[in-house]
């Protein structure tokens, strides 16, 4: 047996026993699993799952098209590949589809700030919490100051301007729904891409936020269906799926990822990874946050995640969504250059730049300049995703 296989089949093995952890593993695979120092004899019977597990995972990186049929079996064998090869091989998968060293510039504002009425543990707009974080309810802000910003995001090289606004739904939000349309014409006026996350979004509203030309909604699942009742007792996952549908049904983008850190196992991210790639179209775009813990919020305390586990979900991501645009989101200020090349290389290929991500901190447009000239990086054009290079003969 080879040792890439002997490695896989201890991440396989490992992840499933119920040992101590230990803050220093002898392998760096071994990701948010018990460390073991020495493998147990090979059985023929293990011997011939690890094939299998191999052969789906060899299978899946020769991808020539999107699927969504994917089994959970099918995504953990993907997933628990030794990190360095599942990173090398979803890199690969990247070029088949698109540029190698194109990325995808987005700005996010919070149009409103706060008073939400939604229990979501990690957020700091709850109105559940606000006593504890100190954020205050703000109103919409003017089509004039949102559209400013946009100005000034384009500028500073950013092809797609979100919108996001602290509100459970759009429901009853006639007004506000008219000036937002406002803000994504004049968004479009500029020709950038408009995004915008408004909570849960009804047919209707939807089919209007399409004829003023919106790009993509964003709507996180943010973990598995199993896990979320633990971050979140005011919407329902049926919900956020519903909401997905009528924006897919109007004919707008989706954007929809999770949200890592939360105190979920690997196999919740498998779950959430599930869900996503088994949609009836994969989202234009899936963001990869990691939890920045809040002062305030029920999170606020918990441990930050390790970056190996961010990128294991970023190739695992690549390689199940191909054709996906893979955002490094939240969390991505704390990443040095180097950690942020490997998600690049692994596959992601959008980022968050300018001041802030609604009420966290973001990587600033000077910093992102540096980073793409010192990288080589190139920024994506808007509705203009650059296709692979050919290969070269």
């Amino acid at each position: 047996m080879s040792a890439s296989s002997l490695t896989a089949r201890t991440v396989w093995r490992a992840h499933k026993l119920v040992l101590p952890l230990r803050a220093t593993r002898w392998n760096s695979s071994l990701v948010d699993i018990p460390a073991q120092k020495f493998d147990p004899p090979v059985t023929s019977h293990e011997q011939a799952q690890e094939e299998v597990r191999r052969k789906i995972f060899q299978d899946a990186v020769k991808a020539t098209a999107p699927r969504q049929n994917w089994t959970r079996e099918e995504i953990s064998a993907i997933f628990y590949q030794p990190l360095l090869d599942l990173a090398y091989q979803a890199g690969t998968v990247h070029r088949r589809f698109h540029k190698a060293g194109e990325v995808q510039l987005c700005t996010l504002m919070n149009i409103k700030t706060g008073g939400c009425t939604e229990d979501c543990s990690y957020c700091a707009q709850s109105t559940r919490y606000s006593k504890d974080t100190g954020v205050k309810a703000s109103r919409v802000e003017s089509v004039e100051d949102v559209l400013a910003k946009a100005r000034e995001a384009k500028e500073n090289g950013s092809t797609r301007f979100c919108m996001g606004a602290a509100w459970r739904e759009m429901k009853g939000r006639k007004n506000s729904l008219k000036n937002i349309i406002e803000m994504v014409k004049g968004v479009r006026g500029m020709g950038m891409e408009a995004c915008v996350t408004l909570g849960m979004l009804d047919a209707d509203q939807a089919k209007q936020l399409k004829e003023a030309g919106l790009s993509a909604y964003n709507h996180n699942l943010d973990t598995s269906r199993e896990y979320y009742p633990s971050v979140i007792s005011t919407r329902s996952y049926d919900e956020r799926l519903q909401t997905l549908s009528n924006v897919r049904d109007a004919g707008i983008n989706v954007c929809s990822g999770g949200i890592l850190g939360l105190g979920e196992s690997s196999t919740d991210r498998i779950g959430l990874l599930h869900t996503v790639s088994n949609l009836p179209q994969h989202p234009e775009s899936f963001p990869v946050n990691a939890l920045v813990p809040i002062k305030g919020t029920p999170l606020g305390a918990t441990e930050p995640i390790s970056f190996t586990s961010m990128l294991r979900v970023v190739a695992t991501a690549r390689i199940i969504m191909p054709s996906t645009i893979i955002r490094i989101a939240a969390g991505r200020k704390t990443m040095s250059e180097e950690k942020q090349a490997l998600c690049f290389m692994a596959g992601a290929n959008a980022v968050f730049t300018g001041e802030k991500m609604l009420t966290t901190d973001c990587n600033s447009y000077e910093e992102d300049k540096v980073l793409f000239g010192r990288w080589g990086l190139e920024p994506m054009k808007s509705f203009d995703k650059s296709p692979p290079e050919a290969p070269s003969s």
